[in-house]
């Protein structure tokens, strides 16, 4: 290529090179959707998400009567010290938060916002209980990323549409609209001793590893407990006719309401997983731990309280299981088959 020919291409190319150079810098520095102005807002979202989680934590530590410093922020929202330092600093000069002697105390306004946080993330934990197929173990990561991300009017007509309800399926109270919340009840099932009998209202859903163990478990609020047993290391207690242990960790993420009176006599069902091929019973409850979607499901399919139901073929790998009911066969895997319970004819029961 000679001289003449670069000396003809290289205006055009540097054109182009021009036109380039300028539409990045347009797209980097374009007011309100350019690069700068989408990570300002992203920087200025994460901010605000800390800040509505510290307003939670505080509130928290407020509802149960439990002190809080700049150390529990810092591990319940995951961030550093110094992040920690800097966003006490923040809610301090927004007149949300006062610290005296190191102490942090919500302000009137502050703890009037934290009640609107608590109150989005409440409902729609709901929402996504009865309404969804999330499982359990998400309802409360869910809920964490939607609070930041809608309106409070669309929450309201969420909360209007479900009926206005007043607790979370964790058994925590729901603040109203104006920000009343009951007074905190009841006490950590750790705290039980042998012989006492209590009602379960809450189940904390933090941290996740700790709730995960407690669903499996098949704990829920309104289930009914008696303590059996108690020492240093364990807590034992008898619930639906099932003898649980956990240690005091575990049992202080259990809230109970005391209940006088005797032991209370908790019929155990079986499952509708323990049936043999060719074995009948009649459908006893759903397990309250069923819920949303899924409860619907079955109802729709006849699982109802007092229903026929027998398994007559199982698939090549056992799972899922083709059940006879309302003179239909359907098919229903073990996991929801576990939360069915039965009643098994007297006639027909298994020996003991």
């Amino acid at each position: 290529m000679n001289i003449l020919s670069i000396l003809q291409i290289q205006p055009g190319t540097m054109i182009l090179s021009g036109i380039l150079i300028i539409g990045i810098l347009f797209w980097i520095f374009w007011p309100e959707k350019g690069l700068i102005a989408l990570l300002s807002k992203v920087n200025m979202n994460n901010q605000r998400v800390h800040l509505e989680d510290a307003l939670k934590y505080l509130f928290d530590c407020e509802y149960r009567n439990s002190t809080c410093d700049m150390n529990g922020i810092a591990g319940n929202l995951n961030i550093t010290g110094d992040q920690a330092s800097k966003l006490l600093e923040r809610l301090l000069s927004m007149g949300l938060i006062a610290i005296n002697h190191q102490s942090i105390t919500l302000t009137d306004t502050g703890r009037s916002y934290s009640l609107r946080v608590i109150r989005v993330h409440r409902i729609w934990e709901r929402y996504l209980a009865d309404e969804t197929s999330v499982s359990q173990a998400d309802w409360h990561n869910h809920a964490d990323k939607i609070e930041h991300q809608v309106t409070p009017e669309d929450t309201e007509k969420l909360a209007a549409q479900m009926g206005h309800p007043v607790f979370d399926p964790h058994g925590d109270p729901i603040p109203t609209a104006e920000g009343n919340l009951p007074n905190h009840k009841g006490k950590s099932l750790s705290q039980l001793k042998e012989g006492n009998i209590g009602r379960i209202i809450h189940i904390e859903d933090e941290p996740r590893n700790i709730y995960e163990q407690l669903v499996v478990l098949g704990l829920y609020p309104g289930m009914q407990v008696y303590v059996t047993d108690v020492n240093e290391k364990k807590i034992t207690f008898a619930a639906d006719g099932d003898e649980c242990t956990l240690t005091p960790l575990f049992a202080a993420h259990i809230t109970v309401e005391l209940l006088s009176g005797k032991v209370p006599l908790t019929q155990k069902y079986e499952l509708l997983s323990e049936l043999a091929v060719g074995e009948k019973a009649k459908v006893a409850a759903i397990s309250p731990n069923c819920r949303g979607q899924q409860r619907r499901r079955l109802m729709d399919l006849g699982i109802v309280p007092g229903s026929l139901i027998s398994p007559e073929i199982r698939s090549a790998s056992g799972d899922p299981v083709g059940y006879r009911v309302m003179g239909t066969t359907i098919g229903i895997r073990q996991k929801e088959a576990e939360l069915i319970f039965i009643d098994r004819p007297k006639e027909t029961s298994t020996k003991q």
